[in-house]
């Protein structure tokens, strides 16, 4: 009887889509602490475009021998245990996978992860939701734990991209810290970010007491911060050089159980919503990052193994 196998995409020789290849893997068994999840759902976020294409492998970032894992946040059912591990075999999950030096990703029938990674899927809510969760909405939490509370006289904050996927939890989640916020996005998504409670504008102008760049715009993000605010950007491997007497920081965002535990919470009661732009197989994920590489696409591809 031979070794049993699973499926996964990955990326042998990084170039963009046509680089990537649905291939058999080793099954493994969880070790102390970890647990083995049969997925159901995996979104396709523009981190992943960035891996295929081998930008981070240009950078030294990702030194993988054979093949580099693609995706990073999933939804799916606890299959098996590892010892120290309170859940049990049958708990729907959702969860993410951090780093980026990695030969095993969320692209895939199944993947090994450690247990305080990962967060109970509430009752009620679709795989397919949840998975759009953990990248997006723990990002979105962490960028504004850097941005802090609102200072006294001063909580001017534009978050660029405001409609995406990140944009769209930083916007209600800085508005609980104090932050009296505006979204820049295109004038089409007006609706849907006033609807979040926020301000909007569709014109990048300058002089904002601070900046969630969750668009990355970079440089031309920091210029719009006023001397002496705060900029905080989602590409931890090309922050913009301070200026201006600018606190300029960047997220690098971490798998968070227990933090997840709460997005998901939320989702489920509507507030943010999850937003699924479609789905579809595994085998046709180069179309996913086709149409996200051409922009304008709101909410998430999902892919389903």
């Amino acid at each position: 009887m031979g070794v049993p196998t699973f499926r996964a995409a990955v990326v042998r020789t990084p170039n963009d889509s046509v680089s990537v290849e649905v291939i058999d893997l080793p099954v493994r068994e969880p070790g102390p602490g970890e647990v083995r999840v049969e997925i159901a759902a995996a979104s396709v976020n523009p981190v992943d475009l960035a891996v295929a294409s081998g930008y981070f492998h240009s950078l030294g970032f990702i030194d993988q021998p054979e093949h580099t894992g693609l995706g990073w946040d999933f939804a799916g059912t606890i299959v098996a245990v590892g010892p120290d591990v309170d859940l049990t075999a049958g708990t729907p999950v959702a969860g993410l996978v951090g780093g980026l030096d990695r030969d095993f990703g969320t692209y895939a029938e199944q993947v090994v992860v450690p247990a305080a990674d990962i967060a109970v899927v509430p009752e009620g809510l679709d795989p397919v939701a949840a998975a759009t969760v953990p990248l997006n909405g723990l990002t979105a939490a962490q960028l504004v734990d850097l941005l802090g509370d609102a200072p006294a006289g001063g909580g001017r904050l534009l978050v660029t991209g405001a409609a995406g996927a990140v944009g769209g939890y930083v916007v209600p989640f800085a508005q609980e810290r104090g932050w009296r916020v505006t979204g820049l996005a295109r004038s089409r998504d007006e609706k849907f970010v006033r609807g979040l409670g926020a301000d909007f504008t569709d014109r990048a102008t300058p002089g904002w007491d601070a900046v969630a760049d969750a668009a990355a715009l970079q440089e031309q993000g920091l210029a719009l911060v006023r001397d002496g605010g705060v900029f905080v950007g989602v590409q931890p491997s090309a922050v913009p050089s301070p200026e201006r007497g600018i606190d300029v920081r960047a997220v690098s965002v971490r798998p968070d159980g227990t933090r997840l535990g709460g997005l998901l919470d939320r989702t489920a009661s509507g507030q943010p919503p999850a937003r699924v732009h479609a789905v579809l197989p595994l085998t046709r994920l180069a179309e996913a990052h086709r149409a996200m590489a051409e922009g304008g696409v709101r909410g998430r591809y999902v892919l389903k193994p």
